[in-house]
């Protein structure tokens, strides 16, 4: 396997978190003028599919959603998750070279 994947997976996995947390920065500040608020299920389907660091920073910095646990779960499972599988792929890499 080529060393480039763990390179570009970092990439996107910053750039997606990167969005993650635009998003909820955005759904905290819709909560606190009243309007329309980004659904819960985008939020954790962005911090699942490669935004958990922008979900956590979204936990912890805009302290948004804190008060519902499955947030901090799906985030740090998701952030474990991806941390996995970079390891895993460098194991790959290792291996082949």
């Amino acid at each position: 396997m080529n060393p480039v994947f763990i390179y570009v997976y970092i990439v996107v996995w910053i750039f997606i978190s990167l969005i993650t947390y635009i998003a909820y920065l955005i759904d905290k500040e819709r909560a606190k003028k009243g309007q329309w608020r980004i659904k819960e299920k985008h939020l954790l389907l962005l911090s699942v599919f490669m935004g958990s660091i922008g979900g956590l920073m979204g936990l912890y910095v805009v302290r948004h959603k804190t008060k519902h646990w499955y947030f901090i779960v799906i985030n740090w499972l998701s952030f474990f998750l991806h941390l996995y599988l970079i390891y895993f792929i460098y194991s790959q890499v290792v291996v082949t070279n």
